[in-house]
């Protein structure tokens, strides 16, 4: 028989942030312990800034019934001439019952001894308390505290708890708190605990009371809100999904209401305008056309017939914040990109300060610059040694915002202030573009540089960060990561194949060492390209054979990956890749640094001198990409089993056994321009 179910537990204000990123596992942690006590039924899930609530239609009085097969020893070992022994004794104990009462069964081709037991299901009554309890202390908040005399601890203290399982209350204690038929409304109704009866009273009453426990709900009446201001007013409003979860989680009854600032605060750059709204008000920011508009919305939780009071009380408090943020950034201004005061500021202990780093920065931006401008500049309009002197300037004002007083009030706009101050100090386009877009990547789905000129001023503060934080052995183990390197090794990767930066590890890395305490380069290579697993959906075999092979420029890495998932992910895949890891086997324990030349004249047999013949054409010939050259050498593949099938390489003639064995290693090492063909799995 089934019932429905509620739970509620009641919490002061839930933290948004830590919340919505556990959020994805309650239901799931709750689901868990479902099948954990074999009482599976369908729940829902709610929550409100002040509770958490399952909610189930139907969920059982009790447990089904357990029945367990249990086997014993078998029957020679359970009894010595008739008598039971305490193997016998032993398994009967297992069981609560007599020896007497077991059974006999086959199991692997032996009698053993045997029981069936049939237990009868735990009650919904006492599991319930128990669930809940497993369940609270599953979930994981990050922070979490104590209150009161309590030992235990949770993200906010638990202050109220009802569980109805159909019309009987639940006897439970969570945190010194006991299940009751009481619940809690919107402030604005009333400060007081409210009875209900049943579990459609308790949903009346909260719909009644100002609380929308469906955060579905929410979202939508806040979204038809929102859409009927942009129609009344002509406005757009930027409508940042993470904010709208936080407004969700953060009200029990919204409305969206809007409200305006002055115009002249829109002299301040439009980023510290919405970051201001966003991060401390939690405001969406509006636009008319494609401009910043003096507006905002607020999505209030007062359930108040006066808005208008509301509206003034928000606009009050961001013209203070505004006011603030004008008054930094006019004197940002007047003061321009100083880097003076960056000898004050220590970056990391062991690597210096930010003007050290600065330097760092500038001679590694100078050295990709001189290595990759013929290649990365041809068609400028500007000629390279102006386009270096702007280098130069760009990397060395690249950390000078971080002394300003805006970045010091909004420390997320490191760079994007240095982009609107450079701007404003009239300087090249390039140099506050690259300003503004050194710290591109800042995510998995970031925007990247948008110049060549720009990318080489982010490599150059990635490559200084990672080589850096290495030579002091900060290197990232399992999770942990404080200094965020796995992001910057998959921004370097990501900006090199964005930009077509053939950036060769083991060209740069040595040469940029010296900046830096000796540690192992290899070891960061290696780190660099583990990062390629994550960034491309594709065989990670593939990505393996590539940097088994040896190649070490990130945008031919790429490209060979690339080409390896075009031609093998085919039908044709697995055959083309069982015979070219023949050619590895064969190869293997030859010295493939110092291979022997092929002899033209030793060849005797014709598949052997057509195989020849054509691994020749393949070898002599240009090939403008590594897709071309894959595809040239995988045509070899009919040769080749030809070769094989016909060919005995091994023969008792030494010089031709030499030759044959030359002729496959010269095509194995032709294929390690590409891959390591034999770490290939498919």
């Amino acid at each position: 028989m089934h019932q429905p179910l509620l739970i509620e537990i009641g919490i002061e204000e839930l933290p948004a942030i830590p919340f919505l990123r556990e959020l994805p596992h309650l239901l799931s942690k709750w689901n868990t312990l479902l099948q954990k006590y074999r009482m599976e039924s369908p729940f829902e899930l709610f929550y409100t800034p002040r509770r958490l609530v399952l909610l189930s239609q139907a969920f059982p009085l009790e447990q089904p019934e357990l029945k367990e097969a249990l086997f014993g020893p078998p029957l020679e070992i359970a009894f010595k001439e008739g008598t039971p022994t305490k193997a016998a004794e032993s398994f009967a104990a297992k069981c609560g019952v007599s020896v007497s009462e077991l059974g006999s069964a086959t199991k692997e081709g032996k009698e053993v001894l045997f029981y069936s037991k049939t237990s009868a299901g735990e009650s919904a009554k006492r599991l319930l308390p128990l669930m809940i309890e497993e369940w609270i202390a599953s979930l994981n908040f990050g922070k979490s505290m104590r209150w009161g005399s309590l030992h235990e601890n949770f993200i906010r203290p638990v202050r109220w708890l009802g569980i109805m399982h159909g019309e009987n209350l639940i006897p439970a204690t969570l945190f010194g708190i006991s299940s009751q038929k009481l619940t809690y409304v919107h402030r604005i109704d009333s400060f007081e605990p409210q009875p209900y009866e049943d579990i459609a009273s308790f949903l009346a009453l909260l719909a009644q009371k100002g609380v929308i426990l469906d955060p579905k709900v929410r979202r939508e009446k806040i979204l038809q809100e929102i859409r009927d201001i942009e129609e009344r007013e002509g406005v757009s409003v930027e409508l940042d999904t993470d904010l709208l979860e936080e407004v969700v989680a953060i009200t029990e009854y919204p409305t969206a209401l809007l409200g305006h600032f002055e115009a002249r605060f829109l002299e301040l750059p439009p980023e510290v305008i919405i970051t201001s709204m966003k991060e401390n008000q939690r405001y969406f920011a509006l636009y008319q056309g494609d401009k910043l508009y003096n507006g905002f919305i607020v999505v209030s939780n007062a359930r108040s017939q006066n808005a208008k009071l509301i509206v003034q009380g928000n606009e009050k408090v961001l013209r203070a914040r505004l006011s603030d943020a004008l008054f930094f950034y006019q004197n940002d201004l007047k003061n321009g990109l100083l880097t003076e005061r960056l000898q004050e500021v220590t970056f990391v202990e062991g690597l210096g300060s930010m003007a050290q780093k600065s330097e760092r920065e500038t001679k590694i931006a100078l050295y990709l610059f001189d290595l990759y401008a013929s290649k990365l500049f041809a068609s400028s309009p500007k000629n390279q040694e102006e386009l270096r002197t702007l280098m130069q300037e760009a990397a060395t004002l690249a950390k000078a915002d971080l002394m300003s007083e805006t970045v010091y009030e909004f420390t997320e706009l490191q760079g994007t202030i240095g982009y609107y101050l450079g701007k404003a100090l009239g300087k090249d386009p390039l140099v506050y573009e690259a300003l503004k877009e050194q710290y591109l990547p800042k995510g998995e789905d970031s925007e990247l540089p948008s110049s060549p000129f720009s990318a080489i001023l982010a490599l150059a503060h990635r490559l200084d960060n990672l080589m850096g934080l290495f030579s002091l052995g900060r290197i990232p183990t399992g999770s942990k990561d404080p200094f965020a390197l796995r992001r910057a090794a998959s921004g370097v990767l990501r900006i090199v194949w964005k930009q077509k930066i053939p950036l060769d590890l083991s060209i740069v890395l040595p040469e940029l060492a010296p900046l830096y305490k000796p540690f192992a380069l290899k070891e960061l290579e290696g780190f660099i390209l583990e990062r390629i697993e994550s960034l491309l959906s594709t065989n990670a075999s593939f990505i393996r054979a590539v940097a088994m092979g040896g190649e070490r420029n990130l945008l031919f890495v790429g490209e060979k990956i690339e080409a390896l998932s075009a031609l093998l992910s085919s039908s044709e895949g697995k055959s083309l890749s069982t015979t070219f890891k023949r050619v590895a086997n064969i190869t293997k324990g030859m010295d493939r640094g110092d291979l022997p030349e092929i002899k033209p004249e030793w060849l005797e047999c014709e598949e052997e001198k057509r195989l020849f013949a054509e691994f020749n054409q393949v070898s002599q010939a240009t090939h403008p990409s590594a897709l071309e050259e894959l595809s040239a050498l995988l045509k070899l593949k009919e040769p080749l089993d030809q070769f094989f099938d016909h060919v005995l390489i091994n023969c008792d003639n030494t010089l031709l056994k030499k030759n044959r064995q030359a002729l496959i290693a010269h095509i194995y090492q032709a294929f390690l321009h590409i891959a390591d063909i034999k770490e290939i799995s498919l």
